[in-house]
């Protein structure tokens, strides 16, 4: 079938709107109709980075849509269901059977390698030349993709798609680091270092769970949105001569959790010298870091990695759907809406940090 998908057909090139053949679904896959779809800083950092021998490529990993069509082997969604799109898992390794999803021994090959595990891509041109695609398992930046059963999670059909689309990522991520990971004791301080999509969903779950929050966040705007979604107190850190100094005298000593979502160097070290003795620093931003471990290890500091909120989609999504539904994730708050046709613009809006989450909607 003819699909419209936003193309990246150079290193760090533009999304260009292509019209593309979609294959019709294997046994176990899903024809999606893509309702909405988030821009994720994933996105956008990995079409800097992806190689050239992976290009074209359809990037989106926060689609919301309708089935279209199953493949006779799917028993899990039907046509008609409305569903939230996220991450691929197998389904069978150690991880996925321990419930642990996130760290799918095949997570790379499933979601990062631009095709199917078999090497093949759902994709072409007109004229039969392959397009990669199967970013995380959906590439939803198109008006309709392939998705798996693991990846594909239905939802309540009155639920607008722009506010189902950052729940399969971003918001997942940032709920998960705190109420399945951290899990904050009772009185205790948690820092967020960044205030973007992932970073104000941590404080969202922070606050529904009666936690004192504070953010740290260079952008006056994503400052105030923290102060709004119940933060405690906020620190711009372009105006601190010490950050690590700031942060410990507002929490009285030091925040007992912290999360790092931009995995800056500095930002990091800054995290992880704020905490007081026998803290936990969570790392969600990818990038990279260096500190002395001296520290660490006389602190009794925990750092702790975290992929996708350590979230499990098919109970995740439900209950970040039922938090929604009590008022205690004001995800509206965070989406702003763009045409999918304006694809460009939102993702310059984005790094641009004049938008916190764009949404992409389809007519």
């Amino acid at each position: 079938m003819q699909i419209q998908a936003a193309l990246v057909e150079s290193p760090g090139g533009p999304f260009t709107l292509r019209t593309l053949d979609l294959d019709l679904p294997r046994s176990d896959e899903i024809l999606v109709r893509v309702t909405a779809a988030g821009i994720c800083h994933t996105d956008l950092g990995m079409r800097q980075l992806w190689p050239q021998d992976r290009l074209p490529m359809v990037f989106g990993h926060e689609g919301a849509g309708v089935v279209e069509a199953v493949g006779d082997a799917v028993t899990t969604v039907a046509p008609g269901d409305t569903v939230c799109l996220t991450y691929q898992s197998c389904g069978v390794c150690q991880p996925c059977a321990a419930g642990t999803p996130a760290y799918c021994e095949h997570a790379g090959a499933l979601n990062m390698a631009g095709s199917r595990r078999d090497g093949s891509t759902p994709l072409s041109h007109p004229d039969g030349t392959p397009v990669h695609g199967n970013f995380f398992g959906q590439s939803a930046f198109a008006t309709h993709c392939l998705t798996t059963a693991s990846n594909t999670i239905r939802v309540p059909a009155d639920l607008s798609p722009t506010l189902v689309a950052p729940l399969g990522c971003s918001v997942q991520t940032g709920v998960g680091t705190v109420s399945t990971v951290l899990r904050p004791r009772p009185g205790t301080t948690l820092a967020v270092f960044g205030a973007g999509s992932v970073g104000l969903s941590a404080i969202m779950a922070a606050v529904a769970d009666g936690h004192t929050v504070i953010a740290i966040e260079p952008l006056a705007g994503r400052r105030a949105l923290a102060r709004k979604l119940g933060a405690a107190a906020v620190i711009d850190p372009t105006a601190e001569d010490d950050v690590t100094a700031a942060v410990r005298d507002v929490t009285h000593g030091g925040p007992h959790y912290a999360v790092d979502t931009t995995g800056r160097p500095a930002v990091v070290s800054q995290a992880l010298h704020a905490l007081r003795k026998q803290g936990t620093l969570a790392l969600v931003g990818i990038g990279t870091a260096q500190f002395d471990t001296m520290p660490v290890i006389t602190a009794g500091i925990t750092i702790r990695g975290v992929t996708e909120g350590d979230a499990n989609p098919t109970e995740a999504i439900p209950q970040l759907v039922d938090l929604y539904r009590q008022g205690k994730l004001p995800v509206e708050t965070l989406i702003t809406e763009f045409p999918f046709t304006d694809i460009e613009a939102a993702a310059g809006a984005a790094l641009a940090g004049h938008v916190v989450k764009p949404v992409l909607t389809f007519a």
